[in-house]
């Protein structure tokens, strides 16, 4: 693999453990080092970082404290 995309992958932890977790990219990356943009797209993917993923945790976030805010109030009454 070409030098400076095994330090780009250095520099960030979370392309570390993709790699690690999914061999076929170091083959791939040793082969087309262009798909580089995939492959970090890819692993925002897997780790769910993407901005639609992000969305949705806090979606999901203010739904549980509004379930948690109508529970107490009807604890209340």
């Amino acid at each position: 693999m070409r030098k400076e995309v095994m330090q780009y992958i250095r520099t960030k932890k979370m392309l570390q453990s993709f790699i690690r977790e999914q061999p076929r990219w170091y083959r791939l990356l040793s082969r087309y080092p262009h798909k580089l943009q995939s492959f970090e797209l890819e692993a925002m993917h897997y780790y769910e970082q993407t901005i639609p993923h992000k969305v949705e945790k806090i979606a999901n976030s203010l739904q549980m404290a509004s379930l948690m805010l109508h529970m107490f109030q009807a604890m209340r009454d």
